[in-house]
């Protein structure tokens, strides 16, 4: 720093050091002490872990990682690598409406009781960590994406449950990746039964009709390349209710991203 430089101005520019310092230190011993008081735990069971929002070992082992080889339409796993670009049978016997589909892992063991969690039990922070996931598992898809867009519940089941985890989910990756985020972009104009229970064939009547995109939200839509963000991909009916939608709403194309997804085995 220049001796030539207004003494007023050195003050000022010494003391917003000293308070951005204080602040730091201020920040850090906050951590301790709640560190102290609240060591971290585990998000799934509540066993003590050595870092917050994480899984001890044996939660994590408890989670069956999606990874290559796997259909590249639908992303369900292979048990054998055939080479890369390959689509299931399921994916060219019947053709979902999106163009392609990811999920970080398996919806059993963990990752059921992690969404469950999430979904019914009020535990919006696991939103964090399963959207950082996600985010790990979709970067293909992320990459490619103009906007993300959540599954939007209707505003009954909103009342209700008080938040979406779909939009939770997708808040999250959007500040991962820095990809804009609109959730209102599509509307839930349907109020539609608990899809639980349904067989394929009544998830897709009882979600005939249920999404739109209203006129507002055109714009933001039209020509763009959108990821669809959900907890749970099982039979893609939803996925494909909501992709029709956007679709019809002027989307170029929808991919899909969701923490867990159904993996029935052949």
């Amino acid at each position: 720093m220049s001796l030539s430089e207004n003494p007023e101005h050195v003050e000022k520019t010494l003391f917003s050091r000293w308070l951005r310092r204080g602040r730091s230190w201020l920040r850090s011993g906050t951590t301790g002490v709640v560190s102290l008081v609240y060591p971290p735990s585990c998000v799934s069971c509540r066993a003590a872990t050595s870092e917050a929002q994480g899984l001890c070992p044996q939660c994590w082992s408890g989670l069956s990682l999606i990874e290559r080889p796997y259909c590249e339409r639908l992303g369900t796993p292979f048990e054998v690598d055939l080479g890369p670009g390959l689509i299931s049978p399921a994916a060219i016997a019947d053709p979902p409406v999106f163009a392609r589909a990811r999920a970080a892992c398996r919806f059993d063991g963990t990752a059921r009781e992690l969404v469950h969690r999430l979904k019914y039990g009020d535990r919006t922070e696991l939103a964090l960590m399963l959207g950082r996931m996600m985010a790990q598992a979709g970067r293909e898809l992320i990459g490619e994406a103009d906007l993300i867009v959540p599954v939007p519940l209707h505003r009954f089941r909103l009342w209700t449950r008080r938040f979406n985890q779909a939009a939770a989910l997708a808040a999250t990756i959007s500040r991962q990746s820095g990809r804009p985020c609109a959730p209102q972009a599509l509307t839930r104009v349907k109020r539609t039964k608990q899809q639980v229970g349904l067989t394929r064939a009544q998830r897709a009547d009882n979600l005939q009709g249920a999404f739109k995109v209203l006129p507002a939200m055109r714009p933001q839509v039209e020509g763009r390349r959108i990821l669809l963000v959900d907890d749970v991909l099982t039979t893609g009916s939803t996925a494909n209710a909501a992709s029709r939608a956007l679709l019809r709403g002027g989307a170029g194309a929808v991919d899909v991203l969701t923490f867990a997804r159904v993996v029935t085995e052949a």
